[in-house]
C-alpha cells in the first residue's frame, strides 16, 4: 500500500535544506531539493528525530564515509558492460553477492577528500533504492576530483553509470563528470561546481533523452558562458550513454557527441546551422490583387499578414473592400470571413452579389431591374455549389463588446477554416471598448490582431479612419496620405505588413476625376516599395472600381497624370 506525508518540512540529513524532507506514516522520508530516499528518518521510539539527534547522526554518517568503501571490490560491472579499468578509475566498487553482483558504491569527493559515498543496493539482480553516507551536498560532480581543470572537452552526464560508459566510449580521453541528485538539482549540483565546469573550453551536457533530461540539460546550458555549452541529442532507441555502452553503440555515441551543437537560446538562430532550412523553407503563397499597379508593388496578397487599407471619409474604401472580399471568392478556393461593424448582412450580401452582377444591386430601384431567377443565378454562382460554406459574416451591428467580436473573429478563422478575414472597421471596433482612451483602445487592438496573424496564419484586411489634417484642404479634395495621418495611434502603422491609402479629389467639378481613386502604397514590409501605385476609377453604371490603364492618365494631360505618381 501507497504511504503518505505526515510530517512536512523537516531537515535534511544530505543536503542540509532546514525544510524539504517529507516524512512517511512508515518512517521513510523524501527530501524535495537534493531528491535523496531515507528509510530510517524515525528513530526507534517512533517519534521523529530533533535536530540535536540529526546532528549526531550526521556525524556518524562522516566517520562511516571512510568505512563504506572498504567493503567492496574493483570488478568489471557486466550488467552495465563496463570494464574493471573504468569502474578503478572512478572508484567504483561492488560489494559480490556470491557470484552476482550485489550492492555498488560510488564515492563523492570535495578537495580530493572522500566526503560521501552514494550506495545503489542490488537484490537478486535487481537495482533497488539507493542511499548516501557522508555529505552528498558538500561534494563535487561525481568524478570531478580525477581531472585538473582547464582542459578542452567537459562532459556532464545524469548519473554514476552514464560517467563511466561515456568515459569509456570516448576512449578515456576527455573528461567526464555526473550531476549529483538526477535532472530535478542539475542546476544546482552544477552551480556548485561551476568554476571547475568553466575552466574548459567546451562542455557537452549530455543528460537522458527523456523530458526532464532535456528539460535539465537545457536549462544548465543557460548558466554556462555563452557559446560554451553544446547539448548532445541521444539516437532514437537510447535513453543514456549507459544504454548504448550496453548495446554496443560506440561508433554512434561518438559520432553524436561530435555533432553536439552549440547552445542558443531559444529565438536566438546560428545562420551556418540555418543553410538547410532556408532551402527547404515553405515558400509564401501569393494571392494577386485585382489591380495590376498594387501587384507590381505589393507581389500580391499573403496569409499571416495584415494589411490596412485607409482613407478619408466617403472615399470609397468599403468599395475597394468589396471588390477584394468579390475577388478572393471568385480566384482562390480559402474561405473568406467579413466583419462589417456599420452595415447589416444583407448590405455586405449585396454588395458583394452587386460586383458578381456589375451593377448596384444594394439600390432597390436598380434591383427590380433584375429578375429574381438572374439574382438567383448570381447568389449560387457565389455563395452555394461550389462555394457553399466558404463565406462567412459577422451579423451584429456593432452592439456586440470587443471580447464578443474577438470570439467571433477567432471562430470564424478556428471553427470556419477563414483564410482571410477582412475587418470594416477598426474604429468600430475601438468603440467597442469600453474602457481607457482611443490611443490605448488601438494599441490593445492591433496587439491583438497581431497576435492572432501570428497564431493562425491568416491574411487579415484591416479599414482605418484617418485624422482631420490642419489646412484649408481635407482628404476629401484629394491631398496625399501619408502614415502621420492615421487616426489614434502609431500602433496602426507599426503593426502592420502592409498599409494601403486611398486619395480622391471627391468636391472635383470635373466629373471623371471625382470618380477617380489614386492608391498609395504608405508601407510594405515585404517588398519595402512605396509610393504611387495605381488609379481606379469608379463606374456609376456597374458600381465597379476598374482600374485605369498608365497610357490613359498620360494621353488625359489632367491633374492625375501617371507621371507624377511613378
Amino acid at each position: 500500500m501507497d504511504t503518505e506525508f505526515i510530517e512536512l518540512h523537516k531537515p535534511c540529513p544530505v543536503c542540509n535544506s532546514s525544510d524539504a524532507c517529507s516524512i512517511n506514516e512508515d518512517g521513510s522520508a523524501k527530501c524535495f531539493s537534493c531528491g535523496e530516499f531515507f528509510p530510517d528518518y524515525y528513530d526507534t521510539t517512533g517519534e521523529v528525530m530533533p535536530m540535536t539527534a540529526t546532528v549526531t547522526k550526521l556525524k556518524t554518517r562522516k566517520e562511516n564515509v571512510l568505512e563504506v568503501p572498504k567493503h567492496g571490490i574493483f570488478t568489471r560491472i557486466e550488467h552495465r558492460n563496463i570494464s574493471e579499468k573504468t569502474a578503478r578509475k572512478y572508484g567504483v566498487k561492488i560489494v559480490q553477492n556470491g557470484n552476482e553482483i550485489g550492492d555498488q558504491i560510488f564515492p563523492y569527493y570535495a578537495d580530493n577528500q572522500l566526503v560521501a559515498t552514494k550506495i545503489k543496493f542490488r537484490s537478486n539482480g535487481i537495482s533497488k533504492n539507493f542511499r548516501t553516507t557522508g555529505f552528498l551536498r558538500e561534494s563535487g560532480l561525481f568524478g570531478e576530483h580525477l581531472f585538473r581543470s582547464g582542459g578542452k572537452y567537459l562532459t556532464i552526464v545524469e548519473g554514476e553509470y552514464d560517467a563511466l560508459a561515456a568515459y569509456e566510449m570516448l576512449g578515456s580521453k576527455w573528461a567526464v563528470v555526473s550531476i549529483k541528485t538526477g535532472a530535478q538539482g542539475a542546476v544546482r549540483d552544477v552551480k556548485d561546481s561551476l568554476e571547475f565546469i568553466e575552466s574548459f573550453d567546451n562542455v557537452v551536457v549530455c543528460f537522458d533523452r527523456d523530458k526532464a533530461g532535456q528539460k535539465a540539460a537545457k536549462k544548465v546550458a543557460r548558466i554556462l558562458t555563452p557559446g560554451k555549452a553544446k547539448i548532445m541529442r541521444m539516437p532514437n532507441g537510447f535513453k543514456d550513454a549507459n544504454d548504448m555502452l550496453i548495446a554496443g553503440a560506440k561508433n554512434s555515441f561518438n559520432q553524436c557527441w561530435w555533432e553536439s551543437k552549440i547552445y542558443t537560446p531559444s529565438g536566438v538562430i546560428n545562420v551556418s546551422d540555418y543553410k538547410l532550412k532556408f532551402f527547404t523553407r515553405e515558400k509564401k503563397k501569393s494571392v494577386p490583387y485585382p489591380y495590376e499597379g498594387l501587384n507590381k508593388k505589393l507581389y500580391g496578397l499573403r496569409q499571416g499578414e495584415l494589411v490596412t487599407l485607409t482613407g478619408g471619409t466617403g472615399l470609397g474604401k468599403s468599395s475597394v473592400t468589396r471588390e477584394l472580399e468579390h475577388w478572393l471568392i471568385k480566384t482562390t478556393d480559402d474561405n473568406v470571413g467579413i466583419i462589417a461593424l456599420e452595415e447589416d448582412p444583407n448590405r455586405t450580401i449585396s454588395g458583394i452579389l452587386s460586383i458578381e452582377a456589375n451593377a448596384r444591386l444594394y439600390i432597390d430601384q436598380e434591383l427590380v431591374k433584375f429578375t429574381e431567377e438572374e439574382i438567383d443565378k448570381h447568389f449560387d454562382i457565389l455563395y452555394n455549389g461550389e462555394n457553399e460554406n466558404r463565406v462567412w459574416i459577422h451579423a451584429h451591428f456593432g452592439t456586440n463588446s470587443i471580447e464578443e467580436i474577438f470570439s467571433k473573429l477567432r471562430y470564424m478563422i478556428v471553427g470556419c477554416d477563414c483564410k482571410w478575414i477582412v475587418i470594416d472597421h477598426l474604429h468600430m471596433l475601438v468603440s467597442a471598448v469600453t474602457e481607457g482612451d482611443e490611443r490605448r483602445a488601438i494599441d490593445r487592438i492591433m496587439t491583438k490582431l497581431r497576435s492572432i496573424v501570428e497564431e493562425t496564419g491568416a491574411g487579415i484586411i484591416l479599414v482605418s479612419h484617418l485624422r482631420r489634417v490642419a489646412g484649408n484642404k481635407g482628404h476629401e479634395d484629394g491631398i496625399q496620405v501619408n502614415l502621420s495621418h492615421l487616426r489614434g495611434s502609431q500602433a496602426i502603422a507599426q503593426l502592420s505588413d502592409c498599409v494601403i491609402a486611398l486619395e480622391r479629389n471627391q468636391q472635383s467639378d470635373d466629373i471623371e476625376e471625382s470618380n477617380t481613386t489614386v492608391l498609395r502604397i504608405l508601407k510594405s514590409r515585404y517588398t519595402g516599395d512605396v509610393g504611387y501605385a495605381t488609379q481606379l476609377l469608379y463606374d456609376r453604371e456597374t458600381g465597379r472600381l476598374v482600374e485605369r490603364e498608365a497610357e490613359h492618365y498620360e494621353q488625359e494631360g489632367s491633374d492625375l497624370e501617371f507621371n507624377e505618381y511613378a
